[in-house]
């Protein structure tokens, strides 16, 4: 009977350990990392072979003095509410994903993430802004007056297009007489400009001065510029009425557990971030990050660095999470 129970128990040990989940980073269970597409899919599942490759090869050499070891997997979502969710099952080890997103899973959703690196898209800048936008021969001149007006927000799970603007209008007491998503930041422009709508909102950034061909431009650069080839004279007809307090670069974030050794996480998680910021000092790498999300150059950040932000998000009204899940219903369409 003795022998019977110890058998027993070295089955159970056996079967435990087969059924234990893989360590991160291991063959059977790759270090994976979530990709939101910023352009087209094949264009980003070409690109972001090359950040995964160069990721894998750079742990595997800090871990093991050798260019494998370290397994690295690349991941394009087809929902947004599922990189979330990836987080909260451990299925997803890095992201890199929006400002809303990040708060949705960080503080709505308590999920152990944390943002370690974050864009610039000119140099020291790391922020960028909501505006709302009206027709220049509008009535319009306060926020006040969009009372009763039609008005478009350009996506569900925009964070300067959405819910930045949304909070404006609600911290100013003013209730539309209708809505509409327009999916994109240019639409929004185009619906105003041709009084589809009253007004809207979309992403802002400073113009600056270029000097081409040896003279000074002055260069639009908020989603007005992006139907100036439709609308020669956008600027002109259509003028901001608002704009909003800073906004965070959207974060690269990592998950905080990848392991219960709380040293080797801590040496993992560092080694991550070592590589992206050493892959975008070559070339390639830097051309492959520019394609990717259109910027400057990688930066670390730190999580208060989003305290206003999401003081902002969590004050909101709005129902987040069924907000992310409008925007996957979206992406489904597609």
């Amino acid at each position: 009977m003795k022998r019977l129970m110890q058998a027993c128990y070295l089955l159970l040990f056996f079967y435990m350990a087969a059924c234990s989940d893989p360590t991160v980073g291991s063959k059977n269970r790759p270090f994976t990392m979530y990709f939101v597409p910023a352009i087209d899919a094949r264009t980003i599942s070409v690109t972001t072979d090359k950040v995964v490759d160069y990721v894998a090869k750079y742990v595997s050499q800090a871990l093991y003095n050798k260019p494998t070891g370290f397994y690295v997997k690349g991941s394009i979502p087809s929902s947004y509410i599922a990189i979330v969710e990836a987080f909260g099952t451990q299925r997803a080890d890095f992201a890199i994903f929006n400002t809303f997103g990040y708060i949705l899973a960080k503080d709505v959703k308590k999920y152990p993430v944390e943002a370690i690196l974050t864009v610039e898209r000119e140099k020291g800048k790391r922020s960028y802004h909501s505006q709302i936008l009206v027709r220049a021969d509008s009535n319009i001149k306060t926020l006040q007056d969009l009372n009763g007006k039609r008005f478009a927000f350009s996506d569900p799970a925009s964070t300067s297009g959405y819910i930045v603007p949304h909070n404006m209008l609600t911290k100013a007491g003013v209730k539309l007489k209708s809505h509409v998503f327009a999916q994109k930041h240019d639409n929004v422009v185009a619906m105003i400009y041709q009084k589809q709508v009253d007004a809207g909102a979309t992403f802002y950034d400073n113009p600056i001065v270029k000097t081409i061909n040896g003279k000074k431009v002055r260069v639009l650069r908020d989603a007005r510029a992006r139907v100036l080839t439709q609308f020669p004279d956008v600027e002109k007809k259509i003028k901001i009425l608002k704009i909003s307090q800073g906004i965070p670069n959207e974060p690269w974030m990592i998950r905080s557990n990848l392991y219960k050794d709380k040293e080797k996480n801590k040496k993992v998680k560092k080694l991550v971030k070592q590589a992206l910021l050493e892959f975008q000092k070559s070339k390639e790498g830097y051309k492959a990050l520019k394609a990717l999300y259109d910027m400057n150059r990688l930066v670390e950040v730190k999580d208060s660095v989003y305290d206003d932000i999401r003081k902002m998000i969590l004050s909101t009204k709005l129902d987040l999470e069924g907000t992310l899940k409008k925007k996957d219903k979206k992406i489904k369409k597609k």
